[in-house]
């Protein structure tokens, strides 16, 4: 469903009764990334909210350079639809920037939230203060900051590119499919480039804002993520003022939802029961 916004309209997938669990994805995805756990959450007795972010897939991707992608836009999005769909409280979960903008949700209105899952992405501090291990392997951001040279880069000999990036996707073509429309790749780009600019990632840490003490928070990080260290997400339990767990995926790759459906439907399920 498309449902408008303010300032943009959003592909939207609304399903099932009860507690609401807003699901939230990264990049490149859509919310076709949540197609194998929104079943199994709605069967629970769960009403799943599965919105595509404005720049991404189906969504409006508005004018006004990386600014119009800064992840307060997002949030905003996010508030504005959750009102429309008079949800009032609600379970969280975020996957890659998902995460990071339910973290950042979670911290803006956190009354509302009844639990915050983060797969894969931990807190910002935890992954700039994750060593050098972690700094290798965050080099495509510093390369997703330059206009015009990243999108160069990835699109060229057919999104060469991209898909080395994407190597691990289940999804790949599909998920490379939309970026081909004109101005997509720079759209999805700019959330890098609005939320973590060079200056975040390699200059002053910026102030460490923890997790709420009245929220449950379940962090999910994969051996086989080629992005992300453990410490980068095990370290989270630092900024993290309430009840802390940790979940590791053996032998999976970076996109959990896509790749091991069942367990992350499982564990998913045993936390939003638990919180």
């Amino acid at each position: 469903m498309r449902v408008q916004l303010s300032e943009v309209n959003l592909d939207v997938e609304v399903s099932g009764e009860g507690p609401a669990v807003l699901l939230l994805h990264g990049f490149p995805d859509s919310h076709v990334l949540w197609r194998h756990q929104v079943p199994v959450l709605n069967a629970a007795g769960f009403r799943t909210v599965a919105p595509t972010l404005r720049g991404f897939g189906g969504s409006d991707r508005p004018e006004g350079g990386p600014a119009a992608y800064h992840p307060g836009k997002h949030i905003g999005d996010l508030l504005e639809l959750l009102a429309s769909l008079d949800v009032d409280r609600f379970h969280l979960v975020g996957h890659d920037w998902g995460s990071g903008i339910a973290q950042g949700l979670a911290s803006v209105v956190p009354d509302r939230v009844r639990s915050l899952s983060l797969l894969s992405v931990g807190h910002l501090a935890s992954i700039l203060s994750a060593g050098w291990e972690q700094r290798q392997r965050s080099w495509y951001m510093l390369l997703f900051q330059l206009p015009g040279v990243a999108e160069e880069w990835l699109a060229r000999d057919d999104h060469a590119g991209l898909r080395e990036m994407l190597a691990g996707h289940p999804d790949a073509e599909a998920a490379i499919e939309p970026l081909r429309a004109p101005g997509a790749l720079t759209a999805a780009l700019n959330i890098y480039r609005s939320g973590l600019p060079a200056e975040v990632q390699f200059g002053a840490a910026p102030p460490v804002v923890p997790l709420p003490d009245s929220i449950p928070v379940m962090g999910v990080w994969s051996t086989g993520d080629p992005f992300l260290t453990e410490r980068s997400m095990s370290g989270t339990h630092a900024h993290v003022l309430g009840r802390w767990r940790y979940e590791r995926l053996e032998d999976t790759g970076h996109w959990l939802p896509l790749e091991r459906p069942e367990a992350v439907g499982d564990l998913l399920l045993s936390f939003l029961k638990e919180a």
